[in-house]
């Protein structure tokens, strides 16, 4: 049985406590910690966690029975927190993204190294089936050499959403919809491709008159043969995301759409599509088995097993690491005007992240500042909750 607390009990902290009661036999929630104790009292009763106490932060360092810490707590938070749970001795997942910096980034992975812990990073949109079914097509080479992909990170947020007190500054959250949005999607390019070996960038706040950072965000990813173009917006009204991946015989989009032109002897694609390869695409999706749990659950899921197999999880610190490294250099090319190559060294300013604080544009004074953004429907992750 693992002990878990968790740390920062804000919206985000619903997923993690639904999680974990899903597995009643392999985890119960022992401890909760926030700044203001009242949110944590309010996830406790909300969840009816009997068992789970409302601790300060030295004693939840001090306490030799938990096994596994949320991090659920802003961005800006992330790194001490890790860095001190993992040095107590405790196994820690982090909310996304891993931290503000990539100097950030890598003081948490030398403290996992130390410790001897498991460190995960939250990308939960790995664990969904639809997305996993795009990532088996590639792998499976029925597309062929990957050319171009298309993502669509497009999320619709209200003024008032840069309201909370720890939103809309780049010394806070970090950035807009670049980081805290489309790092979902820049992470499952990543899985899906790998690294990119170079990012151009432009970005701007087209209407969130209350917030530092940028509210709208376009990317382009070059690989060796392959463009990825990546939009990362809290202005795109619908919130119709995309994925879509294109080879030399066929496409393949998330939600699951096939595509296969063939080629006349002139070069046009014949009116009729190549039936053969969707036929293949196709029998590939009917023979994949669905995944056991899905979202969050499917990600703290493996955690807990790979803290009990003593194996790395699927999604680790270096993965949460690569992914805001994708993130630096589209902040970097945008604000800088230029391509940036990968990876981006050691002695950058971007590297530890002063450059982005100090040349970042301050597009708007924030006006806002609540603790609390009130009640209501939250979409994250692909769907609302």
């Amino acid at each position: 049985m693992l002990n878990i607390a968790i740390v920062g009990t804000g919206n985000i902290s619903r997923s993690h406590v639904k999680a974990y009661l899903q597995f009643p036999d392999q985890c119960r929630i022992v401890a909760l910690h926030d700044i203001v104790p009242e949110h944590a009292q309010k996830i406790k009763a909300e969840f009816n966690l009997h068992d789970a106490e409302i601790v300060d932060y030295q004693t939840l360092l001090d306490r030799q029975d938990v096994d596994l810490v949320s991090n659920c707590t802003p961005p800006s938070e992330h790194e001490y927190l890790t860095v001190d749970l993992l040095n107590s001795g405790k196994n820690v997942i982090v909310e996304k993204p891993m931290a503000p910096s990539l100097k950030a980034c890598d003081n948490m992975l030398q403290a996992q190294q130390k410790s001897g812990k498991t460190l995960s990073v939250i990308a939960q949109n790995r664990f969904r089936d639809d997305l996993d079914l795009v990532k088996q097509t590639i792998d499976s080479g029925e597309l062929g050499g990957i050319s171009a992909v298309r993502v669509d990170s497009a999320w619709w947020r209200g003024v008032p959403y840069y309201d909370l007190v720890w939103r809309g500054t780049w010394e806070s959250e970090g950035g807009g919809p670049t980081l805290n949005h489309a790092i979902h999607h820049i992470d499952l390019l990543l899985w899906m491709l790998g690294e990119p070996d170079s990012v151009t960038a432009a970005m701007t706040n087209a209407w969130h008159n209350n917030s530092e950072v940028e509210d709208l965000s376009v990317a382009i990813l070059q690989y060796p043969r392959t463009l990825a173009t990546l939009t990362a917006s809290v202005v795109h009204h619908g919130e119709e995301q995309a994925f879509v991946v294109h080879g030399e015989h066929a496409s393949v989009a998330q939600p699951w759409r096939v595509e296969a032109d063939r080629s006349q002897p002139n070069g046009f694609p014949y009116p009729e599509p190549n039936d053969e390869v969707i036929a293949r695409l196709e029998q590939l999706k009917a023979a994949r088995q669905d995944l056991a749990y899905e979202g969050h659950t499917g990600q703290i899921k493996d955690v807990m097993d790979a803290i009990e197999q003593n194996r790395k999880p699927a999604i680790t610190g270096d993965d949460g690491r690569r992914t805001l490294q994708v993130v630096t250099a589209i902040y970097q090319a945008a604000i800088e005007r230029r391509a940036v190559d990968l990876p981006i060294p050691a002695g950058s300013p971007w590297y530890v992240g002063t450059a982005l604080l100090e040349r970042a544009p301050r597009y708007h004074q924030k006006t806002g500042s609540v603790t609390d953004i009130g009640t209501g429907t939250y979409s994250y992750g692909g769907s609302p909750s």
